[in-house]
């Protein structure tokens, strides 16, 4: 059945910086904040975690179905998700609005100065779950990325409403949401994600420990680089799956969402966690060898080839049947 994606859709604006930020602040005078960098390159990328994950569900083959609010400058970018099999009916345009931006400059050492308009986000709120799966024939599993804070809310509400179950991934959002509000948008998930620095803060939020988070989601999935990801499930003992050993990386953007469209794939056709998550961690290593959030390619014999290397030949016929559907 379809897999529901909701979150930014958001177009990416990549500059370099050819020097070092800290060059450039004026130790004596901290009251100036007016500073300005003179960038080499300028790279314009199609992202935003919800489609960025709709992406590579695609290109495993299975049915995304992305909900979202954009502005009327959507159009190419809908024309490449509907050829890389994303569902956009469910995508609102608003008109007069522009789809968020993401602008970043990085500097020689890797420092990054970020600023994000979201635009035409603050419409995804008015986007009724109900009425995608109406429009679909019915949703088997919700993905929630972060996004505009009331739609998550509603979204995961109407997930509890609806009998549908749904991944939480709330991200930079956990700053950004009340106490109660974090703890009502985990509670029921059937997984819940975060990396390493988010699972801190989370327990900081909530006010929960790590045990208390775990009695309330069917299973906690947490992203350590490249270490792989830790998988925790109430009255187990935690799991760790390894990340691929031998990829070359290009840039880190995009892996974490490579990483849980592959977990998804596999977790709505049945495979356990800890297969879902070796699918996930196979086609990050995609991701992390291309620059851009959605310019890798894949192709199953090059993804089980990897597969088996780092898991072995059982986890690769296993993952093979996952891959049906795949190009």
């Amino acid at each position: 059945m379809p897999i529901a994606i909701t979150g930014v859709i958001a177009m990416d604006h990549l500059m370099t910086f050819p020097g070092r930020f800290p060059e450039r602040l004026v130790g004596d005078r901290p009251h100036v904040a007016s500073l300005a960098f003179l960038a080499s390159r300028l790279e314009m990328r199609r992202g935003g975690a919800a489609a960025n994950v709709a992406f590579g569900l695609g290109r495993l083959g299975l049915d995304p179905v992305l909900v979202g609010a954009v502005g009327s400058d959507f159009a190419d970018y809908q024309v490449w998700l509907k050829q890389h099999g994303v569902d956009t009916e469910s995508v609102l345009v608003v008109p007069g609005e522009h789809t968020a931006r993401h602008v970043c400059t990085t500097d020689l050492e890797g420092e990054r100065v970020s600023t994000f308009r979201p635009g035409a986000l603050w419409a995804s709120s008015t986007l009724s779950l109900r009425s995608v799966a109406a429009s679909t024939g019915g949703l088997g599993l919700v993905v929630v990325e972060p996004g505009d804070p009331a739609a998550m809310l509603r979204h995961t509400e109407e997930c509890r409403a609806l009998g549908l179950p749904f991944v939480a991934h709330p991200s930079w959002q956990i700053e950004g949401m009340g106490r109660a509000d974090i703890k009502h948008l985990i509670s029921g998930t059937s997984c819940l994600i975060t990396n390493e620095g988010e699972s801190e803060r989370l327990r900081e939020a909530t006010g929960w420990s790590g045990p208390r988070v775990l009695e309330r989601v069917g299973a906690w999935v947490t992203t350590l680089g490249a270490a792989g990801a830790r998988i925790e499930r109430p009255g187990r003992e935690p799991c760790l799956v390894p990340a691929l050993g031998s990829v070359t990386v290009a840039e880190p953007s995009g892996a974490g969402d490579a990483f849980r469209a592959g977990l998804v794939a596999g977790a709505i056709q049945g495979a356990p966690p800890e297969r879902a998550a070796q699918l996930g961690c196979a086609l990050a290593s995609f991701a992390l060898e291309t620059t851009g959030t959605q310019e890798y390619a894949m192709d199953v014999r090059r993804l089980l080839d990897r597969v088996r290397e780092a898991y072995g030949h059982t986890a690769a016929a296993a993952i093979r049947r996952l891959l049906t559907y795949a190009a």
